[in-house]
């Protein structure tokens, strides 16, 4: 990323990386906008997803935090279990924090709040 891009570039020219998404859906629950939130952070989750499963994972077990390839991810499956909640998706939301926690408890322990 070049010094001066903004997170929308970034996003734009890297649609993979999840923490850019991630960003952007900090970025919009900053400002309130918290459909906008959602949406980033559901796309974030799902490139994350589709990454680590090229990456040979299952579909369960665990997702380190410690690992900085997994944090955008992780970011963003925290931001959209906030986002669901915010939008009166309860279900959703539980969902998305549970599996958080089974990716990573530190995970869950560093993202809350």
């Amino acid at each position: 990323m070049a010094a001066g891009d903004s997170l929308d570039t970034v996003a734009a020219r890297f649609p993979t990386n999840s923490a850019a998404w991630a960003a952007l859906a900090a970025r919009a629950f900053e400002a309130d906008d918290v459909v906008s939130a959602y949406a980033f952070s559901r796309t974030g989750y799902h490139r994350g997803l589709d990454q680590l499963r090229r990456n040979g994972w299952k579909g369960h077990g665990p997702v380190p935090w410690s690992h900085p390839g997994n944090r955008g991810f992780l970011r963003c499956l925290a931001l959209l279990a906030r986002a669901a909640d915010s939008i009166g998706e309860a279900d959703e939301a539980a969902r998305c924090a549970q599996f958080l926690r089974d990716c990573d408890p530190a995970a869950a322990d560093a993202l809350a709040g």
